[in-house]
């Protein structure tokens, strides 16, 4: 796993070091939680698929409630949470991390709002289309004030529904870097197909897409490394 860093110059009095982790897919916990206390952040946010199935539900839990012990924890929910356990908010909530479900919260003088999976118990697919999203949350999330951050798990929806709203930074997922990188481009991500757009890295400056802390499959990664993403808020 490696460890990715961005600068961004969010207008705070006081400088905020988050750290963002996204599909962990319920890998051990142990070295991901070595790897948080080694950048000391202010705050973990989690972009959903912590979990991976209901057999494999276990270490993710673990994972919230220990970073939960030690930072201030912030999580929104991807579409595998829906694959999991039905109770899986209430085991969420339980481990005393933040569960943002189509909602926000104000953590110093920052906005942090979490967008749900449109695969809110519906059928899911690795080729399926991404169900849309909660446009009237997002709506409300974009017209309040101050710096906003946005865990938003697919970022196959920032063209559609993100791209033209204010919100100032989006913190994705689900694409798993493209599983197989080449040329510094993912081969297929679901929700986007082949040669996907959003895999890896930031884009117009404010859209984040984390490779991911774990794997959901048996198919490996090439080119591809697992990744925690370190955010500096100046």
């Amino acid at each position: 796993m490696k460890n990715t860093a961005y600068e961004i110059n969010a207008g705070l009095a006081k400088p905020l070091t988050i750290v963002f982790l996204s599909d962990i897919h319920d890998v051990d916990a142990d070295p991901i939680i070595e790897r948080v206390k080694a950048a000391s952040p202010d705050a973990v946010l989690v972009g959903g698929d912590y979990v991976q199935n209901k057999k494999r539900y276990e270490n993710g839990i673990s994972l919230l409630k220990a970073l939960a012990e030690l930072y201030p924890t912030f999580v929104s929910l991807g579409n595998h949470e829906f694959k999991s356990i039905p109770d899986i908010k209430k085991r969420t909530v339980q481990t005393g991390a933040v569960l943002l479900d189509d909602c926000d919260t104000t953590f110093r003088g920052v906005r942090i709002g979490g967008l749900t999976s449109g695969f809110d118990g519906r059928p899911q697919g690795t080729f399926m289309k991404t169900p849309p999203p909660d446009t009237d949350f997002l709506r409300c999330f974009d017209q309040k004030d101050g710096f906003r951050v946005l865990l938003c798990h697919h970022p196959e929806y920032y063209a559609t529904y993100l791209k033209n709203t204010g919100i100032e930074l989006i913190l994705s997922g689900h694409a798993h870097g493209g599983q197989w990188r080449f040329f510094g481009r993912g081969l297929f991500a679901p929700g986007q197909g082949i040669f996907p757009k959003y895999t890896s890295g930031m884009y117009d400056g404010r859209l984040i897409v984390s490779r991911g802390a774990g794997d959901s499959h048996f198919i490996p990664r090439i080119n591809n490394e697992r990744e925690l993403v370190i955010i500096k808020l100046k």
